[in-house]
């Protein structure tokens, strides 16, 4: 096989440029049906979960991952919560997922993906004049209103193994709107059983070479559980959070044991 100048196969260049075509035929296609739903004017969001899940299930696929929920995902209202392994997360989950996801405000001004997330519902904090507690409390109002959240409570990517200490100060918001704390846990598997190295994206690795790695991945697999809700009522945010602490390392050692060869398992 030929090498370019870079030392990469044309074989894994025209890899790259099939799902790279695919990636933009996906964007296209959200923009098209957002566009035929009136998502740019006024998100319907009563309408919008399906057609997220829809678009999520195909960007994933675009990048060669399939997404497999190992239990059936319900379809309920609360604040939604995830490990986080990856930029490939946020269309895992949202395959499954019927919640919005939150975004800083200024991504909404960005072309292109500012719109979709804009015709996608997604909520846009405000961090200029506030706190983590102000965020919770945003978070809150719009669990009221009956639709779903999702955040990432790690607040930042690991390597797949295991649960970093979680974050619980947005967890406040499902305590003052009443509403329950649906955890799910993510693990991405190669074909032969074991943990993808490809897909983490974390310490000091860039978004460029963490893309190129998803590119060059084949055969990947991203395995959902969800867990069993956590209702917050008489439970302080200190109180919630350990309790979700301990549920997910125990839910992601579950899922580990599930879909990993005896080898691979952490």
């Amino acid at each position: 096989m030929s090498q370019s100048k870079s030392g990469f196969s044309l074989k894994q260049q025209l890899g790259r440029g099939k799902q790279i075509a695919g990636m933009t035929t996906t964007i296209a296609g959200g923009l098209r049906a957002a566009q035929r739903i009136g998502a740019f004017k006024q998100p319907p969001r009563e309408k919008l979960p399906r057609y997220i899940q829809a678009f999520c299930r195909k960007m994933a696929g675009s990048f060669g991952v399939q997404v497999v929920a190992v239990e059936r995902v319900e379809q309920h209202h609360g604040l939604w919560v995830s490990n986080h392994v990856s930029w490939m997360d946020i269309p895992v989950v949202g395959t499954l997922s019927p919640a919005f996801f939150l975004s800083k405000a200024e991504i909404g001004d960005w072309p292109i993906f500012g719109k979709l997330a804009h015709a996608a519902g997604t909520v846009f904090i405000e961090r200029g004049s506030g706190d983590a507690g102000t965020v919770a409390a945003q978070i809150a109002t719009f669990l009221t209103k009956g639709f779903s959240v999702m955040f990432f409570p790690e607040a930042t990517t690991t390597d797949g193994k295991k649960i970093k200490r979680i974050h619980g100060t947005l967890l406040q918001a499902a305590i003052d709107a009443d509403v329950p704390v649906r955890p799910l846990v993510i693990a991405y598997v190669n074909k032969d059983g074991t943990l993808s190295e490809a897909l983490p994206y974390y310490g000091k690795l860039t978004m460029k070479d963490s893309l190129k790695k998803v590119l060059d991945s084949k055969d990947v697999t991203a395995f959902v559980l969800p867990l069993e809700p956590i209702d917050p009522k008489g439970l302080s945010k200190s109180e919630l959070t350990d309790l979700l602490q301990a549920h997910m390392q125990e839910g992601l050692a579950e899922l580990h044991s599930r879909v990993l060869t005896k080898v691979a398992k952490v």
